[in-house]
């Protein structure tokens, strides 16, 4: 039986317009491992002082312990009217990282030190962070994407130790961001399915070789880096595209039912071909069990088809 996480019973934060700002009932403080040693030293001293009649001893503990309640009060203080908002969050394979852009402002014009984030995803990074009082600061937060499907990051942990390390104090934020994870491209791909519209003899023009050169064009987003000329780059010509001979007659369809093997690996290859196809500048199209996506090419396209393909569950 799983233990209950007694976390979800605090309070969250939550944003109003995209913007959520941390406020005094939504912060909670307890002393570190170094706070309580610094607590016991006080209470020996203390003692110390009353057994021996020390003066200076009285004065040296209460210094000391003003001290600890300035900086109990400075590391509430570098959290409250903290605001959050969520930025970009761009969609990645399965297995890689996703960058989640969060923006930090201080609403009250304080500057605030050493906070720290981290997300409640598995095997999230923490990131530490500085806020200028004059500015916002845009901080990006690794999350690692597992498996196929959408990705919420779910509860968003903000803390500080600032100034002395003597008190942690935290607060949870929920930020509205979601981004979708393609599925895991397979390593090494299979030969191209028996579905492309190939020229005469049967095979795959090729779209690399100065032999089929046939021009250039201006470019266009979506085109293969590959088929880039970065030498009239260079020239100052600006961005051309190499167009090949054959390029318009080159088709091909991803099909579900050319795949083998689990709906995972079926749609890792799937996924690979399309990456393929891409880069040979071939137009494609994409069938699934329960949807087809026509022949077409560019980033948009692209991304239409990896979204077929991201879902979670079962395609069969």
């Amino acid at each position: 039986m799983a233990r209950p996480d007694w976390k979800k019973w605090l309070r969250s934060t939550r944003p109003i317009g995209g913007l959520a700002i941390i406020d005094r009932h939504h912060i909670y403080i307890l002393p570190t491992r170094h706070g309580w040693l610094f607590t016991l030293l006080l209470i020996a001293m203390l003692l110390g002082s009353i057994n021996y009649s020390l003066s200076l001893g009285f004065v040296l503990t209460f210094l000391l312990a003003g001290l600890g309640i300035v900086a109990m009060l400075h590391t509430w203080r570098n959290l409250a009217h903290l605001s959050l908002a969520s930025g970009r969050l761009q969609p990645v394979f399965a297995g890689q990282l996703a960058q989640w852009e969060i923006l930090l402002d201080c609403t009250d014009g304080w500057p605030r030190y050493a906070i720290a984030l981290d997300s409640s995803t598995p095997k999230s990074g923490r990131i530490y962070a500085d806020i200028d009082a004059r500015g916002r600061q845009c901080v990006t937060l690794p999350l690692e994407a597992l498996r196929r499907g959408w990705l919420k990051p779910g509860r968003l942990t903000v803390s500080t130790e600032f100034p002395l390390g003597l008190f942690h104090a935290w607060s949870h934020v929920e930020l509205d961001a979601s981004t979708l994870v393609y599925p895991r491209p397979a390593r090494a791909s299979q030969p191209w399915p028996m579905t492309a519209n190939p020229a005469a003899d049967g095979r795959i023009p090729a779209t690399n070789g100065d032999e089929d050169l046939s021009g250039l064009r201006a470019y266009q987003a979506g085109d293969s880096s590959r088929r880039i000329d970065w030498k009239a780059s260079a020239r100052g010509q600006g961005l051309l595209t190499r167009e090949f001979h054959g390029m318009a007659d080159s088709t091909l369809w991803l099909d579900w039912s050319q795949t083998t093997g689990d709906p995972e690996l079926r749609l890792s290859q799937l996924t690979r071909w399309l990456l393929d196809a891409r880069d040979a500048g071939l137009a494609y199209g994409l069938r699934l069990p329960q949807q087809e996506i026509a022949i077409g090419q560019g980033a948009a396209h692209e991304r239409r088809c990896l979204a077929a393909l991201a879902p979670s569950g079962e395609l069969a």
